[in-house]
């Protein structure tokens, strides 16, 4: 479970002592400062949940402070407590219209800073709650699709996604894999909180260290200030780390430590950093392929492949295309306020008959050329850009796959894919079309990445 942090600021070095005790007690994690200048310059490295705020202080008082908070975002805002031991009604009411949740008075009672701590940490949460909701335009990540695919994506989602496990999801690129991983934290019971993602593919060597961890100011060239990297960003969240197959051997040892540790040394710092994170990873590369290769360690597969998740490439779920050309052709007359498209059946076929090798992501690409390029309503098959030459895996596989082993492969998945399409999910029905023992065939299928659906009536 994520442990809450707090912030005490107070210049009485026996009330910080007192309290770090306290709330550590309590299961808080604490950290305590005398000024506030010290703790804002804290509150611009590290997210804290609530800062118990003493009004009198050397320098920058209590509520001048408070006014600087209340400028931070709300999302990486805290709740602010306020304490002193000279304090009046007046004071209260000033602090408490100024942003403050409470104000408490010295000396501190624990049961009632326990139960203001308690309090205000719930406040918190709903914030950031409220912010997420408003942030949205819509409901939650959306997997559109009907397919015998799909439908066991969607399976597959809500039996896992409720738990902490580690996921690794599979395919190629553009067929969703982040679109996924949203669904996951959505599902998930941490999905008030944060949702951090980085592209190990697009971060140099040099810089992607500092950012998965953070790094202190000075502790390289060009680090002119302290720097909180992805981990603890996703601090009680998650985080996505994509096309985790460009990993250098490198950052895979430290990731691997910090997975197995729950804390990390940001670059250049002497001192550790604990988080509770969930990490979901995906990738487009076969990574048994790369621990054979030598490019992936097989200690952080096994770390990162707890559920192991495959999304299935465009070409495997043509029944969806037209689903998905609308909604994203809806999207963007929308966005862009364009008249709204409508397709012809030959553009439809025109669309089903491609081989989509940038999947999903290429076929949002078109729509949206298309609203921005077509004046008229109606889109028929000249209004297509596509190339007729990249059919589909059964009539031209040379140009898809490197090997007769990859062909195989593919046409038996998209054989068994056709199978279970007519028996509408029913394995054991399959089995009998494809002369296969009921065992046999399920073996087949979680070799090839298929998930079994329920059966549909």
């Amino acid at each position: 479970m994520k442990r809450h942090r707090i912030l005490v600021v107070d210049d009485e070095p026996g009330i910080r002592q007192s309290l770090k005790g306290v709330l550590e007690d309590e299961g808080y994690e604490a950290n305590c400062l005398e000024t506030a200048e010290e703790a804002l310059e804290e509150l611009s490295r590290h997210p804290y949940d609530v800062i118990l705020l003493d009004i009198w202080l050397p320098g920058m008082d209590g509520l001048e402070a408070l006014l600087r908070v209340q400028e931070i975002p709300i999302e990486e805002r805290p709740t602010v407590v306020m304490i002193s031991g000279h304090g009046t009604i007046e004071t209260a009411v000033k602090a408490t219209k100024m942003g403050a949740f409470d104000f408490l008075e010295k000396p501190l009672s624990i049961q009632k800073i326990s139960i203001t701590l308690k309090n205000a940490i719930q406040q918190h949460r709903l914030e950031l709650e409220v912010q997420r909701l408003k942030q949205e335009s819509g409901p939650g990540p959306e997997i559109i699709g009907n397919s015998v695919p799909v439908k066991a994506l969607r399976q597959q989602l809500r039996l896992m996604a409720s738990t902490n496990g580690r996921v690794l999801i599979y395919g190629e690129s553009g067929a969703g894999k982040e679109l996924v991983a949203h669904a996951i934290h959505a599902l998930s019971p941490r999905a008030a909180e944060p949702f951090v993602e980085i592209n190990c593919a697009t971060i140099p060597e040099d810089l992607i260290e500092s950012e998965l961890f953070g790094h202190r100011k000075g502790s390289f060239s060009g680090a002119a200030e302290d720097k909180t990297g992805k981990f603890e960003k996703a601090h009680g969240g998650t985080l996505f780390l994509d096309e985790v197959g460009d990993m250098s051997l490198k950052t895979q040892a430290k990731v691997l430590r910090a997975l197995e540790e729950q804390r990390f040394e940001p670059v250049g710092a002497s001192e550790f950093v604990r988080v509770d994170v969930r990490v979901i990873a995906a990738t487009n590369k076969n990574l048994e392929r790369e621990i054979e290769r030598g490019n992936f360690r097989e200690d952080l597969f096994y770390r990162l492949n707890v559920i192991p998740f495959s999304v299935p490439p465009l070409r495997e779920r043509v029944e969806d295309i037209p689903l998905l050309a609308n909604h994203f052709l809806n999207e963007f007359a929308s966005s862009y306020g364009r008249k709204h498209k409508e397709l012809t059946p030959e553009a439809y076929g025109v669309l089903q008959d491609y081989h989509w090798p940038g999947n999903v992501r290429e076929l949002k690409n078109l729509m949206e050329r298309i609203v921005i390029m077509n004046p008229q309503s109606r889109i028929d098959a000249r209004h297509i850009p596509l190339n007729p030459a990249r059919r589909s895996v059964f009539e031209r596989p040379m140009d898809f796959f490197g090997s007769l082993a990859e062909v195989r492969e593919a046409a038996e998945r998209e054989y068994i894919l056709k199978k279970l399409e007519e028996t509408k999910g029913n394995v054991s029905r399959t089995a009998e079309l494809l002369g296969l023992e009921r065992s046999n065939l399920y073996r087949k299928m979680k070799a090839l990445g298929i998930a079994a659906a329920e059966p549909r009536s």
